[in-house]
């Protein structure tokens, strides 16, 4: 089937068709945006045996947000190019189960909103409510689609581009003995930050020794990488609805194994800063415009990435067990909850 393509979706086609023996593709599902029919993609490369460790890296949940979509197409082409030549590489990636959705809300891409076609913020559309009192608007509503932020009716079913996450990281991530998603989102902030559930409740994550290894880990490998700012996502807001609060709940209910959520919220206001005319484009409050600044975030985010997918190789090397991670939990509640 010939899908309107605009620029993001033909790049990903392109690398589709051009590298069909490196990669396994299928279209997840279909959405309609005005009259055209989008197909929302996931994309495979490495292991698919359910021992190996597995990692997703997704984007374009919010259509306004272009840049995290761009940002892992950029990555999925150094991926595919790497394998062609660098056997090490190769072998790395044939010892882990990769998947790409960099495309979620192919709709939202198309028409340039926040919400799917239908007017529903997808990370407000999970059925998670937050524990106390959350921002107006911004914490999820069901007001209606004319405002930002809508959760859809309590009655509505979950709307199609988060059942196709859903779909997807139901049957290929959750089985795996250990597993990390990374989410790329833009528009808050001076700073890059890479958020971890809970997003509906102010209480520790159970994980929380976990995600505070990967932090040291990441700084430990990386010292002069200090743009990041790694923190629970409700040390900034709390919401209604977020996606991975759901999957994170889910897999720990009905999985034995390890599933790390982070979210990537690149810091949009420094890029408003240094160029000040994007205030005069809703867009440019989301994304780089000036063609210079976009080539330096295409790049920024190429070690972290390479960096998470070493990570999962390698996890039985780094996870905390007995005191260590005890400590790391004690280390974790101080920073970032200041308790014990």
């Amino acid at each position: 089937m010939d899908y309107p393509a605009f620029t993001e979706l033909d790049t990903l086609q392109r690398l589709i068709e051009e590298n069909r023996g490196l990669l396994r593709a299928e279209v997840v599902t279909t959405v309609q945006a005005g009259n055209a029919v989008l197909p929302i993609w996931c994309i495979e490369l490495g292991s698919t045996d359910l021992r190996a460790p597995a990692i997703g890296y997704f984007g374009g949940v919010h259509g306004m947000e272009r840049i995290g979509t761009q940002v892992l197409v950029a990555w999925l082409e150094t991926v595919l190019a790497r394998l062609r030549w660098d056997s090490h590489f190769a072998a790395l990636v044939a010892k882990v189960r990769l998947v790409f959705m960099p495309m979620v809300n192919p709709g939202g891409l198309a028409l340039g909103t926040r919400a799917n076609p239908e007017g529903v913020d997808l990370m407000r559309s999970a059925a998670v409510e937050a524990r106390g009192r959350v921002p107006f608007l911004l914490g999820g509503h069901r007001l209606g689609p004319h405002l930002p932020w809508y959760r859809g009716r309590v009655e509505d079913p979950l709307p199609t581009e988060a059942e196709a996450l859903f779909e997807v990281v139901r049957a290929r991530l959750h089985p795996h003995p250990f597993a990390l998603a990374m989410d790329c989102h833009s528009g808050f902030g001076f700073r890059d930050r890479i958020w971890f559930p809970y997003a509906r409740s102010r209480e520790p994550v159970p994980n929380l020794p976990e995600a505070f290894a990967l932090r040291a880990l990441f700084n430990q490998t990386y010292p002069n990488h200090s743009f990041y700012l790694m923190e629970p996502q409700s040390l900034s807001y709390t919401t209604h609805g977020d996606l991975w609060d759901f999957l994170y709940d889910e897999h720990r209910a009905r999985h034995r194994g390890l599933f790390l959520p982070f979210t990537l919220e690149m810091g949009s206001w420094l890029w408003v800063k240094k160029n000040p005319r994007q205030l005069f484009s809703w867009f440019g409050h989301f994304n780089p415009i000036l063609p210079h600044r976009l080539e330096r975030v295409l790049r920024r985010h190429l070690t972290l990435f390479d960096f998470l997918l070493h990570a999962v190789a390698s996890y039985r090397t780094w996870l905390p067990q007995g005191g260590q991670r005890d400590a790391y939990q004690e280390e974790a509640l101080k920073r970032w909850f200041g308790k014990t």
